[in-house]
């Protein structure tokens, strides 16, 4: 296996500088760069989208990931598909952005308890949770408790329950607009907003 570290100092530096630089200069680096663990781990705590061009093999190393998505929710793209459904993993992407939720597998967006933990991190992670989950109050409270905004990506049902958009609204009350035509209306949520 290539070594880095027999690498002239001159070259070694240079080939590290730019690919920090640019996390697509990886890809022109020699195929034993992208699969030197060292490397990439250097790589991907600077820049978390130098995972994409990681080897395989390390593009499903868990200690890589997590440093990569703790840098870029969005690493997790390149994750191995086995990663891409390890709960610690993708809550650290969640962790970076909510909105990371998208790239988990369908089991984890599925998952009661892994959707409450990230809503919980940022309630617009409730955008793409299963459907089943954004019919479910608990989930859906903790995400609008979070931020209100995610009253919009609720079931239908669940806009048209007063306690739901009461929530909503005390943490943004723009949230209103989201809620069902009936309690648009409604004098108390109104007054909350006001």
């Amino acid at each position: 296996m290539f070594d880095i570290d027999k690498l002239p100092i001159l070259w070694k530096e240079m080939v590290l500088r730019i690919a920090k630089q640019r996390n697509w200069a990886l890809e022109f680096t020699l195929e034993e760069l992208s699969a030197n663990k060292k490397v990439v781990l250097e790589l991907v705590r600077q820049k978390g989208y130098a995972l994409e061009f990681a080897s395989k093999e390390l593009r499903a190393d868990k200690e890589v990931v997590l440093e990569a998505v703790k840098q870029r929710a969005y690493a997790l793209e390149f994750a191995s598909d086995k990663l891409k459904n390890d709960k610690e993993v993708v809550l650290e992407a969640l962790r970076q952005n909510p909105y990371g939720l998208i790239l988990a597998s369908e089991e984890l967006r599925a998952d009661k308890e892994f959707v409450l933990k990230a809503v919980k991190q940022g309630g617009c992670a409730l955008k793409y949770a299963s459907d089943n989950l954004k019919n479910d109050k608990e989930i859906v409270l903790e995400a609008v408790k979070q931020n209100g905004r995610a009253l919009q990506f609720a079931s239908e049902e669940l806009r048209a329950d007063k306690e739901v958009v009461l929530e909503a609204v005390k943490q943004y009350g723009w949230a209103l607009r989201h809620a069902s035509c009936e309690l648009r209306e409604d004098r108390e949520l109104i007054n909350t907003v006001v």
